[in-house]
């Protein structure tokens, strides 16, 4: 019987090690302990950028929040990974395609969602002040469809 009762307090002992590791693992942040920086000059000025989790310069996933002023415009771009949008606040407009076009975009408000496949061209503006949070895997990379739209070209 002791035996039973050893292995069982082994098993709890190593269970709670296991819990107490796990919940070290926990990250969790505010809205005001988000540190807001300029977006990387492969973005258009005006954004700026709060990681949330994780490296987009590393390999493997991240979540970013991304703030932009109203008529914030990203011209036709893709990416080697998916992306998936959730609009926190304000409004956000993409489209697919090769360039920019206003009137083929679709609108989506606080709340909305969108998943954009990897290697597809799409653009993006907002009309008002938003902030939108994108996950996907890094490193995070951006490939213009014309390259002549590369902000970080002309810096």
């Amino acid at each position: 019987m002791r035996p039973i009762i050893a292995t069982t307090a082994l098993l709890l002992a190593a269970t709670g090690t296991l819990l107490a590791q796990d919940h070290k693992a926990v990250q969790a942040m505010r809205a005001d302990q988000l540190r807001w920086e300029p977006a990387p000059p492969v973005l258009p000025k005006g954004a700026q950028i709060a990681v949330l989790s994780g490296d987009p310069h590393k390999a493997g996933p991240f979540t970013i929040r991304l703030k932009t002023p109203a008529g914030y415009k990203v011209p036709a771009h893709s990416h080697p990974t998916a992306e998936r949008i959730t609009v926190i606040s304000g409004d956000f407009h993409f489209g697919m395609g090769d360039k920019l076009d206003e009137a083929k975009a679709e609108k989506l408000g606080s709340g909305g969602f969108v998943d954009l496949p990897a290697n597809m061209n799409h653009f993006a503006f907002t009309s008002m002040d938003s902030v939108v949070q994108i996950d996907s895997e890094g490193p995070f990379a951006i490939k213009y469809a014309n390259p002549a739209d590369d902000p970080s070209k002309s810096q």
